[in-house]
């Protein structure tokens, strides 16, 4: 009825399966506390604290704003995108024969067409809402930045559980802003099936592996680890 084959759900399904997958091994298992982010969490809880002896905390409002300004970049750019996958829904017509075109596999149907660009849609509309709760949360922290004491004016106890709270407020909204990125790279991958279900296949194993390799593998990891451990 709609056009698909066995391969196309299969693709589908190993698409799900790499997406979910690589979240829970990131997010929910030990593995995941060796990760790029889970090692940046600790900076994010480290800044906070030098931030205590602090008076003059320009250097920290301007990072704030800079980490504001670039989720608010990437939640801008996931309208557009959605906008560009309507305008897609609109171009079916024109765009249909020259798919049909490809020597990859049987040309697809409307219905098809339709359903790929949807599924589309929603990791974009997925994405802007992570984004939008990431800027949202940002917006949070700046709150409680701003109400945490200055060392000499409080206690070291009551002055740095205010400042712990200000961290982990960061890596919240910073753990929705991955979760944004990642939808951008497998929509990447997700492309390929209005090629081909091969395509699809192989674009979501390599965007997995380079996902993968940058928080666990990386030379960014390397150079975080030997800060934190320092």
């Amino acid at each position: 009825m709609l056009g698909f084959t066995n391969l196309d759900y299969a693709a589908l399904a190993f698409f799900l399966t790499a997406w979910l997958g690589y979240h829970s091994a990131l997010e929910l298992t030990p593995a995941g506390r060796k990760s790029l982010n889970k090692v940046m969490n600790q900076y994010r809880y480290r800044w906070m604290e030098q931030m205590v002896v602090r008076e003059n905390r320009i250097v920290d409002t301007t990072i704030l704003a800079s980490l504001m300004n670039g989720t608010a970049f990437f939640a801008s750019t996931s309208l557009i995108a959605i906008g560009g996958v309507l305008a897609l829904l609109r171009s079916t017509d024109a765009v249909l024969p020259l798919f049909a075109d490809l020597p990859f596999g049987a040309p697809p149907t409307r219905m098809a067409w339709d359903v790929k660009v949807g599924g589309l849609a929603v990791i974009f509309v997925y994405a802007f809402f992570k984004f939008a709760w990431s800027y949202r949360l940002f917006n949070y922290m700046a709150i409680m930045v701003g109400a945490v004491p200055v060392l000499k004016e409080s206690s070291q106890t009551e002055a740095l559980a205010a400042a712990r709270q200000a961290g982990a407020m960061s890596a919240v909204a910073g753990k929705h802003f991955n979760r944004g990125q990642r939808a951008f790279f497998f929509s990447l991958a997700y492309l390929g099936w209005f090629v081909s279900a091969y395509l699809f296949m192989i674009a979501t194993a390599g965007v997995l592996v380079v996902m993968w390799r940058r928080q666990f593998l990386s030379d960014a990891l390397d150079a975080a680890m030997r800060q934190a451990d320092a």
